[in-house]
């Protein structure tokens, strides 16, 4: 291998697959992409733009970040701008620089291989063993192809590499699905059987025709003399480098390089070399293994599927002599037989026995339940868990209660209203509870910023202040209270 500057360098054209807003560039360039197919290759952003918004996912995306994610495909080589000049007017509009977008041809590359990746799982791997006989015919022709142009060596060379290529890739492919992990544990189910055969089938047709074309292609190769191959593959070099390309024109030795050297890796796979044998007989061997893996595999399946239903079998019969043991002395001794000394548990305890005997044994005394709590850190005890109870009666209860005193207090408090107001001066000896609910209503209005306050009985109260402060002797039953001579007004009517 040949270590040059550009094997060296980072490809900064594949940093739009997995950097942090991939999720918006990729779309980018494929939409690219797909022009580039369609042979339209310039757009501009604003087509951009109203494409991606086409799609639930962009519904938020503006156009200003629809031009720095160009800026920065442009940046990592994935677009290649041009200015538009031809519709410019003003110096203005030629400053704002208009900018038409096409792919990169490594961008091309790329998009090409993430596709094929996308669809590797729907396309599939298979064995085409026909492209063993297409390689064959072209073979023969080699000959034949020493006096032709190098126009029709280009198209045969081309046609065997293609053919070669997907030989390999598509063998290798369906071969891996054999050794994978999903492979494995499919092989081990009965629903394997089902398709076992075909699988098999399907294999060895492969082989045989391997076998048939393999050795022929062998045999056509051995007699072809070295310099009519050079002959052939000089005109091979002669026709890629007649192509015309406007980006780089291929090097002459490196292009002479890389085809006889193609050449030299066919040759190889099919006749080996003197440090190893040829790619054929390897495949050989291994569509072989993985043909007695299947047949072991569904072998050991029908065995245990098999042994199964001997050992059921055997275990009814021995449920009917244990059915048929006359006394559980006798059930001991075939149970001894049949499954041999058990593993015994000797539980150490203070327990409460019925006999002190040491010869009685555990069928000898009643039974007995006995609780094991497992000694580990994390272990709690069961919590006991209480319904809800339903104090539904009790609610309606209290209600009722809070309903009665409500409507004694109004009852109490009107008879203390006069001309839509209670002087607190001019009240009679009145009981300690009433008391108490007009004192808690200047309290309230006394913090309130309006000094209004809405009361429990349905009044709207404004505490009204004395005049240069006069104080007053409000008498109750229990005793007397002086403090100033406040009014409450009442705005509205009991209700």
């Amino acid at each position: 291998m040949q270590i040059t500057p550009s094997l060296l360098k980072p490809v900064s054209e594949t940093k739009y697959l997995s950097t942090e807003n991939c999720h918006r560039y990729r779309p980018i360039l494929r939409y690219f992409f797909e022009q580039y197919e369609k042979i339209n290759y310039w757009r501009y952003k604003e087509e951009v733009y109203e494409e991606l918004k086409k799609n639930e996912e962009f519904k938020n995306y503006t156009i200003e970040q629809c031009k720095q994610d160009l800026d920065n495909l442009v940046l990592w080589g994935n677009l290649i701008p041009v200015q538009d000049t031809s519709k410019v007017s003003t110096v203005e509009e030629f400053k704002n620089k208009q900018f038409r977008y096409r792919l990169s041809e490594y961008s091309v590359e790329i998009e090409r291989m993430t596709m094929r990746l996308e669809n590797l799982h729907i396309e599939g791997a298979s064995l085409e063993s026909t492209l063993f006989e297409k390689i064959l015919q072209a073979v023969m022709k080699i000959n034949t192809l020493a006096g032709e142009d190098f126009k029709a060596v280009g198209s045969w060379w081309r046609d065997l590499n293609n053919d070669f290529k997907r030989l390999n890739q598509n063998y290798q492919d369906y071969m891996s699905t054999f050794h994978s992990l999903k492979a494995e544990e499919m092989m081990k189910t009965t629903a394997f059987l089902a398709y076992k055969d075909k699988l098999v089938e399907y294999l060895r047709e492969f082989v045989k025709e391997l076998q048939r074309v393999a050795g022929a292609i062998e045999k056509e190769l051995k007699k072809i003399e070295p310099k009519v191959v050079n002959k052939v593959l000089y005109k091979a070099v002669d026709y890629e480098m007649s192509i015309p390309r406007l980006d780089i024109q291929p090097d002459y030795n490196n292009l002479e390089e890389n085809i006889f050297g193609k050449w030299q890796n066919f040759e190889t796979w099919f006749l080996g070399d003197e440090k190893k044998e040829s790619e054929v007989i390897k495949l050989f061997d291994i569509t072989n293994e993985i043909i007695r893996k299947i047949t072991r595999y569904a072998a050991r399946i029908i065995e245990s599927r098999t042994s199964a239903s001997n050992r059921k079998e055997e275990y009814r019969k021995l449920a009917e002599m244990f059915i048929k043991s006359g006394d559980i002395d006798e059930a001991h001794k075939l149970s001894s037989l049949a499954f041999g000394i058990f593993r015994t548990r000797h539980i150490k305890g203070d327990f409460l026995r019925m006999t002190d005997s040491i010869q009685s044994g555990v069928y000898d005394e009643p039974p007995f339940e006995l609780e094991i709590k497992p000694k580990i850190r994390a272990y709690r005890e069961k919590m006991q868990r209480s319904p809800i109870k339903n104090k539904e009666a009790e609610k309606k209860k209290q209600y009722e209660k809070y309903i009665k005193q409500i409507k004694e207090e109004q009852e109490a408090i009107e008879g203390y209203i006069q001309n839509n107001e209670i002087d607190m001066s001019a009240l009679p000896v009145i009981p300690p509870h009433v008391r108490t609910l007009l004192l808690t209503w200047i309290s309230r209005a006394g913090v309130a910023a309006d000094h209004q306050i809405q009361s429990d009985t349905g009044h709207t109260i404004t505490l009204v202040h004395p005049d240069d402060n006069i104080r007053c002797i409000l008498r109750c039953y229990d005793g007397d209270l002086n403090m100033p001579a406040y009014k409450l007004l009442i705005t509205n009517s009991l209700g």
